[in-house]
């Protein structure tokens, strides 16, 4: 059979995306090449949320393009995801030789498309149309599938639960090439956990556009709660996942019931990415984000009294149309304030049909630089004492599998979403442990396992 290899560009959505692609082919047959120089078939999942990404795929493609048809003339190559979606059939009018291009909503059909073009029933294809129910279309699990590869190995695992969204931030793309929310039923999610849970997987991230969305116009509010909560409170009652996470949400999402689920569900974990982008009121205007720096460090006051040591981290753009000096400093400002554990800084990239794209007031790439370096000194120096201070602490653990520097030795994470690489043995992979915090690296801590329990884990 043929096999295929697939190259990941951009967020989590996509690695989502990509391991569903991948476990669809697997059921079909097809084979996973291990790079790029054997594999029949290529597949570049591409991002659209910044320039930068969409131009390492274009580049990657041109390359792959060149060196495979002098030698392999055979090779399918095509592209998947998100620049997909927004160009269409531009990208085989710009690049010739590529055979294949899915949209957004057409993850599911990639077999299909695969075997008409490898069998000769079809030259070029490209479907970028919405299909009603694509949301809910595929579910496999490329590592945690029966028989396929690493199977029962997975101890963690993704579980999209929407796509699209309807926020129409004025910097972003996504709306467009996602399209609109569109939310699976509670209890198809919570079948696909059970069915994780039986494979051995101890923790599940809810993956979505803005999470904090989810069902709110197919799944009324019951008893005060939220669609989400009463998502996270079904899941939470699976038997064999431990923990719960979720990313990413919308500050907007943080109703009380949200907040008031952290205290009252042990499986949601203390552990909260949202993002902030700004912490100017004006910028945050100018984005149409819908709150202001006031109600962000509200909701993170909330957090951190339902959950002292709940770990937070967050999105940065710096650069927006019209950012003063005195704008940023105000995310500055905040970032003190907020004592973020990491934060996520992006330089902010002008996206085509986007409101933001027209604003007057674009800055030049040399300011945008300078910000983003000052940015992120800053957040390395707020995120560094935060994990010093872990050192000496005892942190209850989740075990992943080896360390991906050093596959010696092992590494979980806390609960409040910090690293944690210690001396073990893969018996321990998908263990809640106790590890004893011996010394922090560059967000990274480590420690050796507790012998004896002394006492209560630190989260």
């Amino acid at each position: 059979m043929p096999s295929v290899y697939i190259k990941t560009y951009g967020c989590q959505m996509n690695e989502r995306d990509s391991e569903q692609v991948a476990a669809q082919l697997v059921a079909k047959g097809y084979t996973l090449a291990p790079t790029e120089a054997t594999a029949d078939v290529i597949l570049l999942n591409t991002c659209s949320v910044r320039d930068m990404a969409e131009k390492k795929a274009l580049g990657k493609m041109a390359n792959l393009a060149a060196a495979v048809r002098r030698s392999r003339p055979d090779v399918v190559l095509g592209f998947m995801g998100c620049m997909a979606q927004s160009r269409g059939r531009e990208l085989i009018d710009r690049l010739p030789d590529v055979d294949l291009v899915l949209g957004t909503q057409k993850f599911h059909r990639a077999a299909e498309y695969l075997d008409d073009l490898l069998q000769g029933r079809s030259s070029k294809v490209v479907d970028v149309e919405a299909e009603a129910g694509s949301q809910s279309a595929i579910r496999e699990h490329l590592l945690g599938g029966v028989g396929g590869p690493g199977a029962g190995q997975a101890v963690t695992a993704f579980v999209s639960i929407m796509q699209g969204c309807n926020q129409r931030c004025t910097f972003c793309i996504v709306p467009d090439t996602r399209g609109e929310e569109r939310s699976r039923s509670i209890e198809d999610i919570v079948s696909e956990c059970r069915t994780l849970a039986e494979r051995g997987v101890r923790e599940v991230t809810l993956l979505g556009q803005i999470v904090t969305s989810f069902g709110r116009r197919d799944i009324p509010v019951k008893e005060g709660l939220s669609p989400f909560v009463q998502l996270i409170e079904a899941v939470h009652a699976v038997e064999g996942i431990r923990r719960i996470r979720f990313t990413s949400p919308h500050p907007k999402g943080y109703g009380e019931d949200l907040v008031e689920a952290y205290g009252r569900l042990p499986k949601l974990v203390e552990s909260a990415h949202i993002p902030l982008q700004s912490g100017s009121n004006r910028i945050l205007k100018l984005m149409h984000r819908g709150y202001t720096r006031e109600r962000f460090l509200e909701i993170l006051e909330k957090l951190r009294r339902v959950r002292p040591g709940m770990g937070i981290t967050t999105d940065l753009i710096v650069g927006f149309p019209g950012e003063t000096e005195e704008d940023y400093l105000e995310t500055e400002s905040l970032v003190r304030q907020a004592s973020f554990d990491n934060a996520y800084i992006f330089r902010y990239s002008q996206r085509r049909d986007t409101p933001a794209a027209s604003l007057p007031g674009q800055l030049p790439d040399e300011v945008k630089e300078d910000r983003n370096q000052r940015l992120l000194a800053l957040v390395n120096g707020i995120g560094g004492p935060r994990y010093e201070a872990c050192v000496g602490r005892r942190m209850e653990i989740l075990v992943e599998g080896p360390s991906k520097r050093n596959e010696a030795r092992m590494m979980g994470r806390s609960r409040c979403g910090r690293i944690v690489v210690f001396d073990g043995s893969p018996r321990h992979r998908g263990e809640v442990m106790e590890v004893d915090i011996t010394r922090a690296g560059s967000f990274t801590l480590y420690g050796d396992p507790a012998i004896l329990n002394l006492g209560p884990a630190e989260e």
